[in-house]
């Protein structure tokens, strides 16, 4: 199952978005929704990364989708119900990319010390070492793990 088009849906409030500081929201922005099943992984990263090059941006799109994927897997694993992926294109070259997450669960993500011999907890320090910066927002239904990666100029 494909991803649905692009919307303007928006998850999360206004408050939350001014409290962590987030990028200012101008320019473009493109959204989907994806089923809680494993086709959602690959659906997920290919939407991100044929809107980044519709955006010409396609110098993002191996870590974003990688990123993406860390993050889709993780809602896959912990949560059920719909998982939301947005991006929001920067107005001005040498801005940031923001990307976001959402899944209906409410506890945000625990980072872990993964040992060499385990097959996963370490999607969350892939992306705390590949973003400008990353965070995590409570949401009316659930929560949105978001982050920024610097645009080449």
């Amino acid at each position: 199952m494909g991803p649905l088009a692009p919307s303007n849906l928006i998850w999360g409030d206004t408050l939350g978005r001014e409290v962590i500081r987030v990028m200012d929201a101008d320019g473009e922005r493109a959204a989907w929704t994806f089923p809680a099943d494993p086709g959602a992984v690959r659906a997920a990263r290919a939407a991100v990364r044929g809107q980044l090059g519709l955006w010409n941006l396609d110098s993002l799109g191996d870590l974003t989708a990688l990123l993406v994927s860390e993050l889709v897997t993780n809602a896959l694993r912990h949560a059920t119900g719909p998982i939301g992926v947005r991006l929001t294109r920067p107005a001005h070259a040498g801005d940031v990319l923001l990307v976001e997450v959402s899944d209906p669960l409410p506890e945000p993500p625990r980072r872990r010390a993964a040992r060499p011999e385990d097959e996963s907890g370490r999607g969350l320090q892939l992306l705390a070492s590949a973003s400008h910066r990353w965070g995590t927002r409570p949401g009316a239904g659930g929560k949105t793990v978001w982050f920024e990666l610097a645009v080449p100029r």
